[in-house]
């Protein structure tokens, strides 16, 4: 992400020096001249008038001279003032001459460092001016690759009210850059929630920049908040399959789930309509298969041959779908399995009917005996409100959808679970 241009190519590169009257004494008696609320002495002041015009004419190889015998000239502290505004313009003039002639040209910005550093701590210096010294001394170390430096400097900046939309992420980006990963998600998060108060939306390569730096330094609880944080703001279904691939079905992804917990995966990925191919699709038939959910495998199969995500060709789709409606008629009504789970001596039996209930849409039903199986026990309590919370969302009730998603303590499940109260915050 590009957060800062070179300096040379900034356009408001100026010192002001061109506002600045340097007017001649207007008494032979007076050893100082104001000139523009300065007092200059009457060497440099004559140095500063024969320098001046030819700075603003843009010829810099003649105003080379002038502006050296300027600084030789410079006794007092509004000498070295004006004698570093001159020195400054002349080269931020020269550095954007050269890149404008040639714009592949490598740029040295170094030369710029002791005439801001000059103005700076120039007493000399307007106050108001102060602030936008400060804050491109800092873009010079940060563009120089010194972020030590230039956090300080953007933090000065900031302390002096210095107000350019690049500042904050400039900070940003700096704390991540000299190693401070918390400080910089911290001040992000700080950044972003400004914006979004003030009613200007974060734009979304804020999150991907934080998600990137998160990742790189193996942070995964940073990495997935900042990736719930991300597909809230931005919930596309590309969005959605990015993060929940990264998470967890692409190798190296941040948690190793099984196949249950894959499952529920695929089930977040059709709610938030990123399955995206026919792989996807066959994979989560598959998953629903080998759990004994042929109604769900059934319904996932038919619904991306409905949308074309599965081409009509697919031999291998139409035989696992048929496959799996002959499973489906084969084991018939629910309701004896239901009867012997409400009799039986723990959840088990109760947690595999709403399965079934669930596969079949029927989300009333599984609610009711994921709640048993949670009440006798006997049974993985988060992977039951996981899928308690999932079942609750489908029927359309967000509130105890969110309490049983709340519920699930632990990775990998309470992972998976904020990500469905992510999506879940997104629905009407």
């Amino acid at each position: 992400m590009k957060i800062i241009p070179k300096l040379a190519l900034a356009a408001a590169l100026a010192t002001g020096m061109g506002s600045v009257v340097l007017t001649a004494p207007a008494s032979a008696q007076k050893k100082k001249e104001e000139a523009g609320g300065l007092k200059l002495s009457p060497e440099a002041l004559k140095a500063a008038q024969a320098a001046q015009p030819v700075l603003q004419q843009k010829n810099y190889a003649a105003a080379e001279p002038l502006i050296a015998a300027v600084e030789a000239a410079a006794k007092t502290e509004d000498d070295k003032y004006i004698a570093a505004a001159m020195r400054y313009e002349l080269e931020s003039g020269k550095l954007f001459a050269a890149q404008q002639a040639n714009p592949n040209a490598p740029i040295d910005e170094a030369v710029l460092a002791k005439p801001l550093d000059a103005l700076i701590n120039s007493p000399s210096t307007p106050a108001a001016d102060k602030p936008r010294y400060v804050y491109r001394r800092g873009a010079l170390a940060f563009n120089g690759k010194q972020y030590p430096i230039a956090l300080q400097y953007f933090q000065q900046a900031k302390q002096l009210g210095y107000n350019d939309p690049n500042l904050p992420m400039l900070i940003v980006k700096a704390k991540f850059e000299t190693g401070d990963v918390a400080g910089g998600n911290a001040e992000l998060a700080s950044v972003i929630d400004q914006m979004n108060a003030s009613g200007q939306k974060a734009p979304e390569d804020y999150y991907k920049f934080a998600i990137g730096r998160a990742n790189k330094a193996k942070q995964v609880p940073e990495t997935l908040s900042w990736m719930r944080k991300w597909i809230a703001a931005y919930p596309t279904p590309q969005n959605w399959r990015n993060a929940l691939v990264i998470y967890g079905l692409q190798p190296g992804s941040l948690a190793t789930l099984d196949k249950n917990q894959k499952l529920d995966l695929f089930r977040l990925m059709r709610v938030s309509k990123s399955l995206a191919d026919q792989n996807d699709y066959m994979e989560y038939a598959q998953y629903a298969t080998d759990k004994g959910l042929p109604a769900e495998a059934a319904s996932v199969l038919k619904e991306g041959m409905a949308n074309g995500k599965i081409p009509a060709g697919n031999a291998t789709a139409k035989a696992m779908l048929t496959a799996a409606e002959a499973k489906n008629r084969q084991e018939g009504s629910l309701a004896p399995t239901e009867a012997r789970a409400k009799s039986a001596g723990d959840g088990k039996l109760a947690a595999l009917t709403a399965e079934a209930y669930y596969g079949q849409g029927n989300y009333t039903k599984a609610a009711e005996l994921y709640r048993l199986a949670l009440q006798k026990g006997g049974v993985d309590a988060n992977e039951v409100n996981t899928r308690l919370g999932i079942a609750l969302a489908a029927g359309g009730d967000k509130a105890g959808a969110k309490a049983a998603f709340d519920a699930v303590k632990g990775a990998p499940r309470a992972d998976l679970a904020s990500f469905w109260t992510a999506w879940l915050g997104n629905q009407a």
